[in-house]
């Protein structure tokens, strides 16, 4: 009964995984402030959503412009940054895009048809265009004139344009990131003119909602770049582990009602799971989107009956064990050496004992003042620990890793 076709785990990144797990307030901050605020012409800051890998950002947004796309929005692909590449180049060709979508290329304006030949020349040569100064235009000048065009038709149209960049930590470039932040930032903040009937002209805010998605890297390295009005601009927040009673949720439909596949005979089954097996992929995954679907994943495949089993669930672990390991491992090599020194030596001691200095001696500080950056940098930026009395850990897969005998299976603490 149970197939490939029919198996609703999606491990791995920018998809939307069938089995949706958490993630509820920002799910609700688009459908309930982002989105209704934008349609009314109301400001809204652009969300920059980071975390470290596994966590599940892109897949959180996508599964948000999927929602906008179902309700008529003009939505861009995930437009993702490779490293070294020209971001501006990127936007441009997406903005066009967006502008065929809007129906600004059949637009009889001349204003409008020498915007759309300028951004086209961008999206070509991007943001080292040579014959920008004699022209008296610069990419992101440009570009931030097509999406406000884009953002009025949206006006008109009475949807919102969504834009998502993905891996901005790529955008390693101080001009490029600048030129970037700028055209996406003056769009969403540029305020126009539009006519209301009965009441005259109003002034209001483009429905333009803006998405960056990436590392925490783009938060660490790039803060005094970005400039004092990015804050002003953009709401930033770093994802955490997602909570056990909201994976609990998310397969509660398997116990109570069945997941639907079809079955041998050509009509509709379903296929349930033990609370066993549930309990069981909750306490491997330890908050972690990727090995959420990583374990039911392996666990579909580890049978063909109708029950999907607790005994399932673990055999499937076993074969998918070495990749949550290097999924670990992955986390913790991009560590600079003093926060990985800072996370070891923590790991190394009993939770009750995870005071800064305590923590700081056993990693070789000289005082406990010398760990305060980079205990700061793995709360705040990196989401990994909790400071406070005691510190804890806040990203659970690696609190595993280092400190009991995960992934093996038991998950029973290791002798501190």
């Amino acid at each position: 009964m149970r197939t490939s076709r029919d198996n609703p785990f999606q491990p791995g990144s920018d998809v939307v995984p069938a089995v949706w797990a958490g993630r509820t307030a920002h799910l609700s901050d688009w459908r309930d402030v982002l989105r209704p605020r934008l349609i009314d012409g109301l400001f809204e800051r652009g969300r920059t959503v980071l975390g470290e890998p596994g966590l599940g950002k892109s897949s959180l947004v996508r599964r948000i412009a999927d929602d906008a796309e179902r309700a008529g929005d003009w939505v861009t692909p995930q437009i993702r940054i490779a490293l070294g590449s020209d971001p501006i180049k990127r936007l441009a060709t997406e903005a066009l895009r967006l502008a065929d979508k809007a129906g600004l290329s059949a637009a009889r304006e001349h204003r409008v048809g020498r915007l759309l030949e300028r951004v086209q020349s961008v999206a070509v040569s991007g943001a080292s265009l040579s014959l920008r100064a004699s022209e008296g235009h610069e990419p992101h000048t440009d570009l931030t004139d097509l999406l406000v065009e884009i953002g009025l038709a949206a006006v008109d149209r009475g949807n919102v344009v969504l834009i998502h960049l993905d891996e901005i930590q790529n955008i390693t470039d101080e001009v490029a990131l600048s030129q970037v932040l700028i055209a996406l930032g003056d769009s969403i903040t540029r305020k126009v003119e539009v006519r209301v009937p009965s009441i005259g002209t109003v002034e209001r805010s483009l429905p333009i909602a803006v998405y960056l998605t990436g590392l925490p890297e783009f938060d660490e390295t790039s803060g005094a770049r970005k400039g004092a009005t990015f804050a002003r601009r953009f709401r930033t927040t770093v994802l955490e582990p997602i909570d056990d009673d909201d994976l609990r949720s998310a397969l509660r439909l398997f116990v109570v009602s069945g997941w639907g596949v079809s079955d041998d005979a050509g009509g509709v089954g379903v296929v349930r799971m033990e609370e066993a097996a549930t309990e069981a992929i909750i306490d491997l995954c330890r908050g972690e989107p990727f090995l959420f679907q990583l374990v039911g994943e392996r666990a579909w495949y580890a049978g063909t009956g109708s029950v999907v089993t607790r005994g399932e669930v673990l055999d499937g672990w076993r074969q998918a064990q070495s990749e949550a390991v290097a999924h670990v491992e992955r986390i913790l090599d991009r560590l600079p050496d003093r926060e990985r020194d800072f996370v070891m030596a923590m790991a190394e001691l009993s939770p009750g004992a995870r005071s800064l200095s305590e923590i700081a001696a056993a990693a070789g500080f000289s005082k406990a003042a010398d760990a305060g950056t980079a205990s700061q940098r793995l709360d705040r930026v990196r989401g990994i620990i909790s400071r406070g009395r005691p510190y804890t850990f806040r990203h659970r897969a690696v609190e595993a890793f280092l400190t009991s005998d995960w992934p093996d299976g038991t998950g029973s603490s290791r002798t501190l």
